[in-house]
């Protein structure tokens, strides 16, 4: 076997990175973890007692949960709304005008790298089928692909269950008898860590790197929250 041949037959494949789940989930994960413990960090550093802890905890989870579901639906529905909606000038244009969208195609093509000839031969063949043009012609011009759209359900509920697994994390040391902040703090220490370090595997980043950042910045949000609670605790209000 000749090593061009082997080459040939080398193949790799990409990670999902258009999908509709990631982010919101990533997104969720993250943002229940870090607003909540800073919430409960807050309320616990104004000497709060443990009912009125575990009462923000939770209310803070629901509120968190609901709010970004609801959130990442109206986002992604309006997006793919307004997507839906070029794509149906561009299925109408190719209706009505088949003659000028070719040439269009074509000039994209010739833009790219192609010569004349190749590039109106290349849209000729891909004009004949209205709905592969369709889809040539919505990928390049508004980089979507009909068919493809990310779903609202399915990014509302990444995003609701994510963060309510995330906000849990904290609140679960005073659910089960904790009555200082220390349980909390280190179970979201860990879990600020495990979800950078998580998070670094779909991206470029070391897992350490993944890790130790989202801590920090996790850290510093609880750090200010606590010291605010303190400050209003101590001043009585």
């Amino acid at each position: 076997m000749s090593p061009t041949t082997s080459e040939a037959e080398i193949h790799h494949e990409h990670r999902d990175v258009t999908g509709g789940w990631l982010r919101p989930a990533v997104f969720g994960a993250m943002d229940g973890l870090v607003s909540n413990f800073a919430l409960i960090a807050g309320v616990a550093g104004g000497r709060a007692d443990q009912k009125v802890v575990v009462l923000a905890g939770l209310a803070g989870l629901a509120a968190g949960a609901f709010s970004m579901a609801a959130g990442e639906y109206i986002s992604v529905a309006s997006q793919s709304e307004l997507a839906e909606a070029e794509i149906e000038v561009e299925r109408l244009e190719i209706a009505r005008h088949p003659g000028a969208e070719q040439a269009e195609l074509a000039r994209f093509y010739e833009a790219r790298g192609l010569e004349p000839e190749l590039a109106a031969e290349v849209a000729r063949q891909l004009s004949r089928d209205p709905d592969e043009a369709l889809r040539v012609h919505a990928e390049a011009e508004l980089g979507v692909s009909p068919g493809d759209l990310p779903s609202p359900l399915l990014a509302a509920g990444s995003s609701f269950l994510s963060f309510a697994v995330g906000a849990l994390l904290p609140v679960l040391p005073y659910l089960l008898g904790a009555t200082s902040l220390v349980p909390a703090a280190i179970i979201a220490a860990a879990g600020l860590f495990l979800a950078g370090a998580v998070v670094s595997k779909i991206t470029a980043r070391s897992w350490w790197f993944g890790g130790l950042r989202q801590f920090a910045l996790g850290g510093a949000a609880a750090l200010i929250t606590f010291g605010v609670g303190s400050l209003i605790g101590a001043a009585g209000i």
